[in-house]
């Protein structure tokens, strides 16, 4: 039975804890997290068209050597 107890009061102590260090956060505005979304979205697109470039010209060069060596 002191295991429970000694298990609830940890528990509330948890919480109790999370609470205050939820208070101390500093949370960005919305300002801030739009731009910063805005900043991701665009930073996604570009590294996707990269890498979609940089994979088709791969892909020929590769294709090109192995038809080279095919025939």
């Amino acid at each position: 039975m002191a295991d429970v107890k000694k298990m609830v009061d940890d528990t509330k102590e948890y919480f109790n804890e999370l609470k205050l260090e939820m208070r101390r956060v500093t949370w960005p505005s919305r300002q801030q997290v739009e731009s910063t979304t805005a900043v991701v979205i665009f930073s996604v697109f570009a590294f996707a068209g990269y890498f979609a470039i940089v994979d088709s010209v791969l892909g020929e060069g590769i294709h090109r050597v192995l038809n080279f060596f095919t025939k």
